[in-house]
């Protein structure tokens, strides 16, 4: 026995290399399979990629998730896809490398362990100290960082696990401070004050991407400065933030606006703390908004502190880094919280007689994604860099060399390239990278508190940047501030494979990958800045192809969120429905890169869908024996046209896979795999071939029967295989489809169809002939329902203008239409009253002696035709009402038109029906 399946007998599993068929349980439990397999692969390390293997290379790194994340259906959808993608390349011949791992995710995690401490013993970060304080954190990633890998695990991922990096490893670390070094070397990196998104709660700047926007009911007060120079005379201003008017430094308005055009260039009085501040003109003040005026606080709010750059302003500071009110002048407010504040500066401001209204307002609100409080917009000092790599990065995916999918994601692209902002890539935390700048002793506060630190100060050896500590370590000091948790991960696609100045095999080998799968939410946050530093630190593009995943709403259009409800655990849909259900409901409604309406119907649906496949291949079973008949091009002309028709369709399939997998539409190859399974195969095939089967039958139908339901079967499961990987091994191995010691994950595709080489023609006509027995079937089922005779099998039907080859054939005829006689007969003349139809076989008629009483019908049929004539005039009648047409919506008209025509179409059938009676 090959080793790699000795642990299936450690697991109980059922399969054997010795049997070519191993019975198949009456119900399919996916549970036990899945983990049966997976533990499988994993011992036979199937996932594991060689390096120097000769096989073209496949790549595609994981979008690292959060260390201490747990699987949400967006990782499912976005996992699956890649597991998708890589199972697909090796079963094309590639040498595949899935490389996982996981980001550390500086402010989370270190949210998370903050509020453990705070809760279990009363006690702050600062009351450990950095270093105990490090040590708690990294055993909150050992207790918790492997949960989501357990679940990808869960999910089928075909990882190569033995290569799983994470962003806080030694190697990947020295990346981090190596690439901060070269850049600051270059002097792209540089500290600086400047306006950052501030987090009150977290005590840190924020990346865009860290701040959610949210929509809000807000108050807009509107309030008014008094003119120095004209007692008496106010100029009205509108604000949602009163309580950051004492840093109000100037009035802007619009030198456009007729309204405040004479009062530019003069005074207005600020009310508290009482000062004067001029009235500015800058075309960035919305004349539309409030009442033209804007309050300018440079040091709270991103646009008044460019304009304040522009006029030269003075900037005033009001906030504490926590959120309270930093302003000794005003003592009432001074340690304020900034909400309260907010009530008792409208209330002063009311009280002076300076509060001219409040109204209700909706705006849309930044918030700390982890604190989930409003951010502040404040002036700090952070270090900053200049994105190196622009142009490379932005021809890479104008020319195509870089392809995103979908490819409207290109415009979005370009315009963020072309407006790029300087990243602030510091963070004011202890979890994380620490920033590889040590300040000489003797010059620390001069040094921290000047207002910029570049090459200058290095060259000058006031400061160390260097991925080492300096020699003299005792006379120097560490900056304490840590990088963003992007800038370690811009690295991910080449830190991953090889250490810094390495060649590694497996960065030769797979580097630059093939595919990236990840959210467009990410685009310039991570994708940008992944090309910009593949450009950079490997001197070539780091992926070839980026597929954005769209985001998954609940069926009422909503964002998935634990507040509302509506966000599922996929470890519960998988406990219910299996991971392969899961995978496969969910990527058959996935569209290519628009937001998908969450139905757990449909995952349900994966789960009935695997076990339609299971119980087809149980029907195999329970047929017995193997077959000798060898199936290919030379089977035309032997086999019956289902036989031709369905081996057919399979290679169609195929090949509408190849094209459809080039053009990454993963929701059409489900739905393609779904429609051949159940349809082409299940619902006509087998139904067409039953009769084969039978005792009665010869022996050589039914060893051509067999041998064609096998050669289908195991290559649809390889094709099925990278959708629902559990099951389509289960299948394969249980039905002797593979080799010992072999599995079907591992199992090239053959590069022709079954029927390649084949007279095309020859091929299509045999198609045409089991198309117009399917299709004919179908509509003498009708006939008989409509009569109301569906469930009798002792009918007869009479073909006439049948073609030649109905004659072999209407055995089968008779048994997809449920009828016990199929007669063929060109002279026959129907008695009057007989149901018939055209169909694609000619003529056929149903005779009616026997089988019903032709009286009692009609006087059915006549009671069937009097309800819809109800109907009818029903909806004539609203029709006809003017004042339904004109005031009702008009979805709601074009409904009732639509059921009139309906209406009228049953009873014309009807109708038909009585006069054909006689």
């Amino acid at each position: 026995m090959d080793p790699r399946f000795a642990l299936l007998y450690k697991t109980g599993g059922l399969w054997h290399p010795s049997a070519a068929m191993s019975e198949l349980a009456k119900a399919y439990e996916p549970q036990a399979v899945e983990e049966k397999w997976y533990a499988a692969w994993l011992e036979g390390k199937c996932f594991e990629a060689d390096p120097r293997s000769e096989k073209p290379a496949y790549s595609i790194v994981i979008p690292p998730p959060n260390v201490t994340g747990i699987l949400h259906l967006g990782h499912v959808l976005n996992n699956s896809l890649q597991d998708i993608l890589a199972r697909r390349a090796r079963q094309t011949g590639h040498e595949v490398l899935w490389l996982p791992g996981t980001d550390h995710a500086g402010i989370a995690t270190q949210a998370k362990v903050e509020r453990e401490l705070r809760e279990a013993e009363g006690k702050s970060r600062r009351d450990l100290g950095r270093d105990a304080f490090l040590e708690r954190v990294w055993d909150f990633k050992d207790r918790h960082g492997d949960i989501i890998i357990k679940q990808l695990k869960r999910l089928g991922c075909s990882c190569d696990w033995s290569r799983e990096r994470f962003t806080m490893d030694e190697a990947y670390t020295k990346w981090v401070s190596h690439v901060f070094v070269e850049l600051f070397k270059e002097g792209l990196i540089y500290r600086g004050k400047r306006m950052v998104n501030w987090c009150p709660v977290s005590l840190t700047a924020l990346s865009d991407e860290e701040v959610i926007m949210k929509p809000q009911r807000s108050k807009l007060y509107r309030m008014r400065y008094e003119l120095v120079d004209s007692p008496g005379e106010y100029l009205e201003i509108s604000t949602t933030r009163p309580e950051t008017l004492m840093g109000d430094v100037a009035v802007a308005v619009n030198p456009k606006d007729p309204r405040h055009a004479a009062n530019i260039g003069k005074m207005v009085r600020r009310p508290f703390p009482a000062a004067e501040i001029p009235i500015v003109a800058d075309e960035h003040v919305d004349i539309e908004f409030g009442t033209g005026a804007l309050k300018i606080t440079p040091a709270h709010d991103k646009a008044d502190f460019e304009i304040g750059l522009k006029h030269n302003l003075e900037i005033i500071d009001v906030l504490h880094p926590d959120g309270t009110i930093n302003c000794p002048d005003c003592p009432d407010l001074d340690g304020l919280d900034r909400f309260k504040a907010r009530k008792l500066a409208a209330a002063k401001l009311e009280e002076m007689g300076l509060l001219v209204e409040v109204e209700e307002y909706e705006n849309n609100v930044g918030f700390s994604e982890r604190a989930d409080v409003p951010v502040e917009p404040r002036i700090s000092m952070q270090w900053f860099l200049r994105y190196p790599c622009v142009d490379e990065a932005a021809k890479a995916v104008e020319s195509g060399e870089i392809a995103f999918r979908p490819d409207r994601w290109r415009k979005t692209y370009a315009h963020w390239m072309e407006n790029l902002q300087d990243w602030c890539i510091s963070r004011q935390l202890w979890w994380g990278h620490q920033i590889p700048v040590w300040y000489r002793k003797e010059k620390l506060e001069a040094l921290k508190g000047a207002e910029s630190l570049d090459m200058a100060d290095f060259d000058k050896g006031d400061i160390h940047v260097g991925v080492e500590e300096p020699a003299d370590a005792d006379e120097w000091v560490r900056d304490e501030d840590v990088m963003d948790t992007w800038f370690s991960s811009w690295l991910w696609p080449f830190a991953t494979m090889a250490g810094v100045g390495e060649r590694t095999d497996e960065l030769k080998k797979f580097y630059p990958t093939s595919d990236l799968v990840t959210g467009p939410d990410i685009l310039f946050f991570w994708v940008a800045r992944m090309i910009m530093a593949g450009y950079r630190f490997e001197g070539e593009l780091p992926f070839r192809n980026v597929y954005f995943t769209g985001l998954i709403r609940d069926m009422k259009g909503r964002k998935m969120s634990k507040s509302l409800g509506n966000s599922p655990d996929p470890i519960d849909l998988m406990e219910k429905y299996g991971a392969d259900g899961l995978r496969f409901g969910l990527t058959r409604i996935a569209p290519v890169g628009t937001d998908i309406r969450f139905d757990e119907s449909q995952i349900e649906e994966g789960r009935n869908f695997a076990n339609k496949l299971y119980n087809a291949c149980r029907f195999r079973q329970m047929a017995e024996g193997s077959a000798s008949y060898a199936v290919g091009p030379a089977s035309l002309g032997e086999l019956p046209p289902y036989h031709v028709d369905i081996i057919a369709k399979l290679d169609a399939l195929a090949s509408d896979l190849d094209r459809l997998y080039a053009d990454y539409r993963f929701g059409e190859i489900a739905q393609r795999l779904y429609e051949f399974l159940w349809s082409d195969f299940c619902d006509r095939f087998l139904e067409a071939v039953k009769g084969d089967l039978r005792e009665d039958a010869s022996a050589d139908a039914r060893d051509k029967t067999l041998a064609v339901f096998d050669a289908v079967i195991s290559r649809y499961l390889q094709l099925l295989h990278p959708y629902m990987p559990h099951v389509t091994e289960e299948l394969s191995q249980r039905m002797g489809f593979t080799g010992d010691g072999e599995f079907v994950m591992e199992k090239e595709l053959a590069a022709d169809g079954l029927l390649a080489g084949a007279d095309r023609s020859a091929v299509e006509a045999e198609q045409a002939k089991a198309a117009a027995i399917y299709e004919s079937a179908g509509r003498l089922r009708n006939l008989k329902a409509e009569y109301n005779v569906a469930t009798r099998r002792d009918v007869k039907f009479v073909v006439k203008g049948a073609p030649n080859w109905l004659e072999g054939e209407k055995g089968v005829l008779a048994l997809l239409s449920g009828a016990g006689e199929i007669a063929i007969d060109a002279s026959y003349e129907a008695p009057k009253g007989t149901p018939a139809a055209l169909t694609d076989i000619g003529e056929v008629a149903l005779p009616l002696e026997g089988l019903i009483d032709v009286e009692a019908e009609k006087i059915r049929l006549g009671k069937e035709i009097e309800k819809i004539r109800i109907e009818v005039r029903k909806s004539e009648g609203k029709l006809g009402n003017a004042s339904f047409v004109e005031r009702a919506p008009a979805e709601v008209v074009d409904q009732e038109r639509a059921r009139l025509e309906e209406w009228k179409g049953k009873l014309s059938q009807l109708e038909e029906m009585v006069a054909s009676l006689g």
